[in-house]
C-alpha cells in the first residue's frame, strides 16, 4: 500500500548536477529510513546513501562526498543532490524506504521503479 514516486533523473554533462526526489505515499505509520541505490549495466546494484528519519546519513565511500542525501519527514520525501557528476555515475537510481505501515508494526522495505541518470563525457 506504500508507493514511492521518483523524479529528477535525466541527461547531464560531466561535471553537472542533478537532484533526485522520491516521495513516499500510502499507509505509513512510521518512516524509519529512506535511501538510494543504483545499478549500472553489467554491474551489481550498489548502495548510494541511506538516511534515517532523524537525519543521520551514510554514504558509499566511492562517492567521495559528491552526493548529499536529505529527508523531509513532513512530506515523506527523500532527496539526492548529485554534484560533479561523472560518466561512471550513469545508472538507474532506485529509491528505497523502510516503513512500518501499520499493524502488526513490522518494518517493510519498499522500492521505487527507478529513474535513469545519464552523464555524458
Amino acid at each position: 500500500q506504500v508507493q514511492l514516486v521518483e523524479s529528477g533523473g535525466g541527461l547531464v554533462q560531466a561535471g553537472g548536477s542533478l537532484r533526485l526526489s522520491c516521495a513516499a505515499s500510502g499507509s505509513i505509520f512510521r518512516l524509519q529510513t529512506m535511501g538510494w541505490s543504483r545499478q549500472a549495466p553489467g554491474k551489481q546494484r550498489e548502495l548510494v546513501a541511506v538516511i534515517t528519519s532523524g537525519g543521520a546519513a551514510n554514504y558509499a565511500d566511492s562517492l567521495e562526498g559528491r552526493f548529499t542525501i536529505s529527508i523531509d519527514n513532513a512530506k515523506n520525501t527523500v532527496y539526492l543532490q548529485m554534484n560533479s557528476l561523472k560518466p561512471e555515475d550513469t545508472a538507474v537510481y532506485y529509491c528505497n524506504a523502510a516503513v512500518v505501515p501499520g499493524p502488526p508494526y513490522r518494518p517493510v522495505d519498499f522500492w521505487g521503479q527507478g529513474t535513469q541518470v545519464t552523464v555524458s563525457s
